[in-house]
């Protein structure tokens, strides 16, 4: 498969622009994210991608599904501008640089939100005022918004590891026994 992250930049681009302009940011972000899902389901690329559809049909197939799976977003896939968005797409063959655009689209998003995500992986559940914290000493680290999600990972038996970009703070239990090892071995 080609690589789609050039080509997803002018969409993405052009379509921030709009989007800030009209203040939808967050909408087209949850519509362009609906979409991107769709198309990187086995299923459903399957089907769009079968010969015998016509660039109609794939078009409709994706403003029916894109506006019952966009929610809150879903009017930018109704809208006029996102239903010839999603022709545009079709006709040039691009619908499968649909997850990089809406992944563009968000990097775009957070940078002129001064937001980032950040993902706090931890061995178990953490309470809500330990989130807040960790979030509220991450926002002060980068000088940015954090939007933290939490996961959980059962393999690291104690300890955190807190990603945000290209940043990785790794206290996991796992990874200090690993380290401990690699220490003993040499």
């Amino acid at each position: 498969m080609s690589d789609t992250s050039t080509i997803a930049r002018p969409y993405a681009q052009a379509l921030f622009d709009i989007a800030s302009a009209e203040d939808l940011l967050s909408q087209w972000s949850e519509s362009l994210a609906a979409l991107a899902t769709i198309v990187a389901d086995d299923d459903a690329r399957a089907f769009l991608m079968r010969p015998e559809i016509d660039a109609e049909a794939r078009a409709e197939f994706l403003q029916a599904v894109g506006s019952e799976a966009g929610a809150a977003g879903a009017g930018f896939v109704s809208s006029s501008r996102g239903q010839n968005f999603i022709r545009l797409l079709v006709e040039n063959g691009r619908l499968l640089a649909l997850p990089d655009i809406s992944t563009r689209f968000d990097a775009l998003k957070a940078e002129a939100e001064n937001t980032i995500k950040a993902t706090l992986v931890m061995a178990a559940d953490v309470e809500s005022d330990f989130a807040a914290r960790i979030s509220a000493s991450l926002e002060k680290k980068l000088g940015r918004k954090v939007e933290l999600e939490l996961e959980i990972d059962d393999e690291l038996l104690g300890g955190a590891i807190v990603r945000a970009e290209d940043m990785v703070i790794d206290g996991s239990v796992k990874t200090r026994l690993r380290k401990l090892a690699e220490s003993l071995i040499s």
